[in-house]
């Protein structure tokens, strides 16, 4: 005797299609080509990091001659004092890629450097809840350059008060201490940014995307375990559609 076929399940029917009316279809062109007002924006924050570039020659030259001038009166805490302003001008640089880059990849439109030996790798994955985690750990960087720099200030502080000699500001016990206070508070809010962004990756299905990026998908002993019964049922079931 033959096997037994399974009658073809029925096809469902299609779902209907609903045209949007032309007005309809303009309003939503004109809001998605409303997105390019931002590339001025991006374009500005270019000009702004040149400014930087400038500002960065200038004070290495004014460290340089300095150093070259005056070689007998080089102290360590001044030249570190004007290195870590350096680095804190490399570091509002680097934020200012972050933004135009991220940014502009994000909410305006592709830039197309797939594949570019330059590509920086946290292009090929950047979405929103990345760029602002990126972010908030930029400005705790940036914070804690400026922190670092009020501590070496106020090594001799005295009555409370400490004369900054690279400032030129003088540095209080208060105002020390509301600078603590704010790093801790961008710790915490970087804390915070990276925990909301962890959990919104939920227990996924295979090749579900969120935010644009293929979630890793690890399956546990109860998918491999739901995986084997479904195995072992359509054997089975293979096995009672062969009999005569």
């Amino acid at each position: 005797m033959s096997a037994r076929t399974t009658p073809p399940s029925p096809v469902p029917p299609a779902a209907p299609v609903h045209r949007t009316a032309p007005w309809g279809r303009a309003i939503g062109g004109l809001i998605f080509t409303s997105r390019w007002l931002q590339a001025p924006l991006y374009l500005g924050l270019i000009v702004a990091q040149a400014i930087y570039v400038v500002v960065f020659v200038i004070e290495l030259w004014h460290l340089g001659e300095g150093v070259i001038a005056h070689p007998e009166k080089i102290d360590e805490a001044t030249i570190m004092l004007s290195v870590l302003g350096l680095i804190d001008v490399v570091m509002i640089a680097n934020l200012l890629i972050m933004v135009i880059i991220g940014g502009y990849e994000t909410f305006v439109s592709r830039i197309g450097v797939d594949g570019h030996p330059d590509q920086p790798e946290w292009l090929s994955h950047v979405n929103a809840n990345v760029l602002k985690v990126k972010l908030a750990m930029a400005i705790i960087g940036i914070s804690s350059i400026h922190l670092l720099k009020t501590f070496i200030e106020v090594g001799d502080m005295s009555n409370g008060v400490a004369a900054g000699t690279e400032t030129g500001q003088d540095y209080t016990w208060d105002g020390v201490l509301w600078q603590v206070i704010i790093h801790c508070v961008f710790i915490l809010s970087a804390l915070a940014l990276a925990l909301i962004d962890r959990m919104s990756y939920h227990r996924v299905a295979p090749l579900e995307i969120h935010d644009g990026v293929a979630v890793p998908y690890a399956p546990g002993p109860v998918d491999e375990l739901a995986e084997l019964e479904a195995s072992a049922r359509l054997e089975t079931a293979g096995a009672g559609a062969d009999r005569p």
